[in-house]
């Protein structure tokens, strides 16, 4: 219902407008009435109506002296002037100061309808324009802290410009205050993984076990999730800092993640360390040699642990660092463009990587078709995680055939070259890829808002996808329903905070999303394989 206040120093007029304005017709009510503008103006301030209707000449404070000065408070509220003087100059003020009619005395009972109808019309307007922000802002901000990793993604992977990434660098203090060195994180597949979604649950329990961690021991660090089974971390450093200090926190750091991710979750992980970089121009070469460290595997940091660091130096019958660094680089921009579907992109990153290829070794058969074979894994790996299946496309035996008989440098860039035309002849990489990052955004809120009533329908509304359509792409990603999956990371979550032994398990109950504890009870062994109880005594 709309309020309107009333301003006139005449008594009848007043009378008379409480009697003429069709209140119910135009759902309002009469929130109060004064008889100069100073009375007006306190009353405006207690009442802060929706509509105000007043003269504009009375005694103490005229109207548009009124008006100006509730426009200088802030009021914007829809103001109606109704008069006995018509004077030319008095109507120019009145507009001047956003008044929205001017009508004269007397005014007939329909036009007092029409206006107030046009004036709560604007209104109706403005608020389901205000909804619509205010909607958008609540979007925004849901969605804030997933384009903020989306951003460090780009950064420490290199998706972006420089120019398209230093607007998000300049609104990070710590990005350029400090010296930054990336840890490459490798997940290996155990058999207690058997499906996609069993993956998923694992990745993220990996990441909030290693997140946990750094929140204790490296505050100023940051973990991203990469694709399949492997992850990031961007470790900031202070300026000055030594090489053997370095290697000692990463070596202590590195070895809590393994054990306590082993400890929980039965997953192995392998590190890889990159060097330090004192620009954050050069993160991205920090992630590509602590991948190259990873794939490598010649430098380790403890005889016991998975823990490798980068060496910038050759080793005798392997590709020189550099080499590596560059392949690495190349199949990283290979398979992001893969993902967008750029044809012209992917000519170019190919071109250019086969024209660099000098080194002696390097141009032998055995390294030629290495690569070319390697590719085909990379876009295997990168289609897939797009949702793409090549071994539904085509029978892909012939692509490894020409592998095997190439035997320089110009046929390796033809091989690739037609291989990607081919691919991206598909033509559906894109929307599959806009489809993942809408699942991507599901699993991590999910993951994020477990005790809460999360419907399908709800998340549709913030990742803009129709609920059923949405329920398609999210089991077609996963192997099973959006309510399944809940379900199973409430219950895994459940199982942990059990073995944590410091909470009832009714408490557990609520703290996972249920009131209802035998109803939570049934789900735990259904998901579990026990009940809650039996775990507890186990």
């Amino acid at each position: 219902m709309w309020s309107i206040i009333i301003i006139d120093d005449d008594r009848q007029v007043l009378q008379s407008m409480r009697k003429a304005i069709p209140w119910e017709q135009i759902d309002a009510i009469c929130v109060g009435e004064a008889m100069d503008g100073e009375e007006g103006l306190r009353l405006v301030e207690l009442k802060n109506p929706d509509i105000i209707i007043t003269d504009v000449y009375m005694p103490v404070m005229n109207g548009l002296d009124m008006i100006g000065e509730l426009r200088s408070r802030g009021y914007n509220g829809k103001i109606i002037i109704l008069s006995g003087y018509t004077e030319f100059e008095y109507a120019i003020k009145a507009l001047r100061l956003g008044v929205d009619d001017y009508l004269s005395k007397p005014v007939t009972v329909k036009t007092l309808e029409a206006v107030l109808s046009g004036a709560i019309h604007q209104l109706e307007d403005r608020l389901a324009k205000d909804f619509e922000h205010e909607d958008l802002r609540k979007k925004l901000e849901l969605y804030e802290p997933f384009v903020e990793k989306e951003w460090l993604k780009s950064l420490i992977t290199g998706t972006k410009t420089m120019n398209e990434i230093e607007p998000y660098v300049l609104r990070q203090p710590q990005l350029i205050a400090n010296c930054y060195m990336v840890m490459g994180i490798e997940m290996l597949r155990t058999e207690r993984v058997s499906s996609i979604s069993d993956w998923n649950l694992f990745r993220f329990a990996v990441m909030n076990i290693i997140e946990e961690l750094l929140q204790k021991q490296w505050k100023e660090s940051s973990y991203i999730q990469l694709h399949s089974n492997h992850g990031a971390i961007l470790l900031y450093l202070p300026k000055g800092i030594g090489e053997d200090e370095r290697l000692k926190k990463v070596r202590v750091i590195g070895k809590q993640m393994i054990e306590c991710v082993y400890q929980y979750l039965h997953i192995q992980l392998h590190i890889g360390i990159g060097q330090i970089k004192r620009n954050w121009r050069e993160i991205r070469l920090s992630t590509e040699e602590a991948f190259v460290a990873l794939a490598v595997k010649n430098h380790s940091l403890s005889s016991d642990l998975e823990i490798y660091d980068y060496a910038s130096k050759e080793e005798q019958g392997q590709p020189s660092d550099k080499s590596m660094l560059r392949t690495a680089t190349f199949y990283r921009e290979l398979a992001e463009a893969l993902r967008q579907t750029q044809l012209l992109r992917t000519q170019e990153i190919i071109r250019g990587f086969v024209a660099g290829i000098e080194d002696k070794d390097n141009t032998k058969p055995s390294y030629l078709q290495q690569i070319g074979a390697e590719v085909f894994t990379i876009c295997k790996y990168a289609l897939f995680e797009s949702g793409i299946v090549m071994e539904d496309k085509a029978d892909l035996s012939e692509w490894r055939r020409e592998c095997s008989s190439i035997v320089n440098k110009d046929q390796l860039e033809h091989l690739l070259l037609g291989k990607m035309e081919w691919i991206c002849s598909w033509g559906s990489v894109k929307d599959n890829v806009k489809h993942k990052q809408a699942v991507e955004f599901m699993l991590e809120y999910i993951h994020e808002n477990y005790a809460l009533d999360i419907t399908i329908s709800d998340l549709s509304e913030k990742v803009y996808i129709s609920r059923n359509y949405l329920s398609h792409i999210f089991r077609k990603a996963t192997g099973e329903t959006f309510n399944n999956y809940v379900t199973r990371v409430r219950m895994e979550k459940a199982r942990t905070l059990i073995l944590e032994g410091k909470h009832l398990i009714y408490e557990i109950a609520e703290m996972v999303g249920y009131k209802n504890v035998p109803y939570f009870s049934t789900l735990f062994k259904k998901v579990i394989g026990v009940n809650p109880s039996e775990l507890i005594k186990s």
